[in-house]
């Protein structure tokens, strides 16, 4: 086995790992040999083969194994440890379906070192299209309805901000803004000439408006748990049988809030307005559908479209914290320009206005 592997992939940890998750009886993994291994953005993912003893009936033959970038762990980033706290808390409790199984999620608070190790779904799965070019309408209803599917599973739980997640008062809203503000400072003075007056003001004036702004958050009302970097390349699509069979990964930015902001960072924030004008209402209705088939009751259409102008306008603040937390700015710069020709269409300033 590679040496430089985290020790979640030594072959003692899977076999207690697996045992602990009812996947494997008395039999105990004996070599692991790793198939694929990359580094993305802010993780780095090996695929796993697993080679057992005699009598693992039924066990996993490969696995999927997620953990921190050699030199990031202990850092200033905690996305390891949220996503590991969102299978703990989240995915533990809730029916199977939505998410890809998990078998083992640890972070330690001593040395920042994280992992979580999933069932491997590269032969039932497969991710749409390969960045940045956009799935077909068909592959975007099948998502949208998938993540419409997990925000009814948490639509105004009870457990909201008491045992899962936490609710942001108006005084961490408050110190929020004023971190933002100075991230965009940041931001601002790097683009210079760039960053257009009308859009230079659209920031003065939204970071001038956040009490009325984050009334709707702040109503704890139609809320449920969005997934934050809801991109179309985080979710799985089944090669074959049923569409529910999709799953949604990649949950380091999962947090208590309303439910269109995950769509407007599926749409507004990445799709340029051509394909957008053909493909956002009518995915907004099929979300809107699946919602009500799946019990969600006193939210009309009318309001979900309000709640979307809404996310469309704070999702402007996207590329400000990306452009801080370092991310190349091929990510950071076109999903700036994208998202304030959706506030231009949508008319989202008009939600501003005094």
């Amino acid at each position: 086995m590679t040496t430089d592997l985290p020790t979640a992939a030594d072959a003692a940890h899977l076999t207690e790992a697996l045992r602990k998750s009812g996947v494997l009886g008395q039999s105990r993994v004996i070599d692991v040999a790793v198939e694929k291994s990359f580094a993305t953005v802010l993780s780095h993912i090996f695929r796993l083969r697993l080679t057992y003893d005699d009598g693992a009936v039924g066990a996993p033959a490969s696995l999927i194994l997620k953990a921190g970038l050699p030199g990031r762990a202990g850092g200033p980033w905690i996305g390891g440890r949220h996503e590991v706290a969102f299978y703990t808390e989240v995915a533990a409790a809730m029916p199977p379906g939505h998410v890809p199984r998990c078998f083992d999620a640890d972070w330690d608070p001593d040395t920042g070192a994280w992992h979580l190790l999933f069932e491997d779904l590269s032969e039932s799965h497969f991710i749409a299209t390969q960045w940045p070019l956009p799935p077909t309408l068909a592959q975007c209803e099948s998502i949208i309805r998938m993540r419409a599917r997990f925000h009814a599973a948490w639509w105004d739980d009870a457990r909201l901000g008491v045992t899962v997640g936490t609710w942001q008062d108006a005084q961490a809203t408050e110190q929020s803004t004023r971190n933002l503000m100075d991230q965009y400072a940041s931001l601002a003075d790097d683009l210079g000439e760039r960053l257009s007056v009308e859009r230079r003001e659209l920031y003065a004036r939204l970071f001038d408006a956040p009490p009325r702004l984050t009334a709707r958050y702040h109503s704890r009302r139609h809320m449920t748990i969005v997934q934050g970097d809801a991109h179309v390349w985080n979710c799985f699509l089944p090669r074959a049988g049923s569409t529910d069979a999709a799953r949604l990964f990649d949950w380091d930015a999962w947090r208590v809030d309303v439910g269109s902001d995950d769509l407007a960072y599926m749409m507004a924030i990445h799709w340029y307005p051509d394909l957008r004008h053909r493909f956002e209402r009518h995915l907004l209705d099929c979300y809107y559908d699946e919602l009500v088939a799946r019990g969600v009751q006193d939210y009309d259409r009318r309001a979900l479209q309000e709640d979307y102008r809404l996310s469309v306008l704070w999702q402007t603040t996207t590329p400000i914290w990306q452009h801080a937390a370092g991310i190349p700015p091929v990510i950071w710069w076109n999903n700036l320009e994208r998202i304030h020709l959706a506030v231009d269409d949508l008319g989202c300033r008009d939600l501003m206005a005094d």
